[in-house]
């Protein structure tokens, strides 16, 4: 006999305009499947994005920030290392920097979120 906790016993509402619930059932339609079929999964699918193994999980928009955040850190860290030499920027050195940042801030700033989260035992 299947395990009991794996039935379905808790439902859902959610009430949509005409327009929307004929998008759902083209995209339920698509995978062979109905529209509550569909939603579960998608819902679900979401879910998991958002929560790994009780802990929240890195979103996009984590990345985007944190790669916004490495990108001004290394930018910030040359130039206060030139001034503090004694050394001035040019309009074209400035806009080099801001490149080179740019370049791999989204790759850094994973990095330091992987580091972080192992740190933290997730």
């Amino acid at each position: 006999m299947p395990d009991p906790s794996l039935f379905r016993r808790k439902t859902i509402g959610v009430r949509v305009t005409e327009d929307d619930y004929a998008r759902l059932q083209i995209l339920a339609d698509a995978q062979s499947k109905t529209v509550g079929e569909w939603c579960r999964e998608t819902i679900l699918a979401c879910a998991n994005q958002h929560v790994t193994a009780g802990q929240e999980s890195v979103t996009s928009e984590m990345h985007a920030l944190m790669a916004e955040v490495v990108s001004l850190r290394t930018i910030l860290l040359n130039v206060l290392f030139r001034q503090a030499n004694d050394e001035t920027l040019t309009a074209e050195q400035m806009q080099e920097l801001i490149q080179r940042a740019d370049a791999d801030k989204l790759k850094k700033a994973l990095e330091r979120l992987q580091h972080a989260s192992k740190a933290a035992g997730g």
